[in-house]
């Protein structure tokens, strides 16, 4: 832990430990990577994969967040995953729980054919597991126009707000409802893409329970 990767705002509620971190960067796929391109900030979503300690994230050649990435600026990439709604008596004290990571970083381009191929593995998995090998593998057009960039998950924190809300003493007798409105992530496949010939992948089934 450092200043920068220091939870200051309710402190309690930051985690700096790799397990803590992982899960949390493992059980979403999406993330948002913030830098400063020519004098302004910018913050790109995007998918991502991670493997061991190293997050990649891949996107066009002629993109802007890969161009300035491949120069090995600071970067700050953020996972977040809102778990649910909390309301309170008083306007003031709603919140949310939730579950994030923050990683600073610089990133690395990845030249290296083989290990390019296996990151890209990496981020498919990491969105579906085992669909990289159903799937038609990039060739050589597609490969030569994507770029992946590496960083190092070596200055990291985690930050988790759990419960229900906390009023003020003065506002517990208020007859106002409170509590917390859940969010649960569900995953389905329209009817449509249902009524394919094609057998349904074993990576798309774990999908249909």
């Amino acid at each position: 832990m450092n200043p920068k990767t220091k939870v200051k705002r309710v402190p309690k509620r930051g985690h700096y430990d790799k397990e803590t971190i992982y899960r949390i960067l493992d059980q979403e796929f999406f993330c948002q990577v913030g830098f400063v391109h020519e004098g302004y900030p910018v913050v790109i979503p995007t998918g991502f994969g991670r493997h061991e300690d190293w997050l990649y994230v891949h996107g066009s050649t002629a993109s802007r967040m890969i161009k300035d990435m491949s120069q090995g600026i600071d970067v700050c990439i953020t996972v977040t995953k809102v778990t649910g709604i909390v309301l309170a008596k008083s306007a003031f004290h709603h919140s949310m729980n939730y579950e994030s990571a923050v990683v600073f970083g610089k990133g690395e381009l990845i030249t290296d054919e083989v290990e390019k191929d296996f990151a890209l593995k990496v981020i498919s998995d990491h969105i579906i597991k085992g669909r990289w090998e159903e799937a038609r593998e990039p060739n050589a057009k597609e490969l030569k126009g994507t770029a992946v960039i590496k960083v190092p998950i070596s200055e990291a924190s985690a930050k988790i707000r759990t419960g229900g809300p906390v009023d003020d003493k003065a506002d517990e007798p208020l007859p106002i409802w409170a509590g917390v409105v859940q969010i649960d992530q569900v995953y389905s496949i329209p009817d449509e893409y249902l009524s394919q010939k094609e057998e349904l992948p074993a990576s798309v089934k774990p999908f249909m329970t």
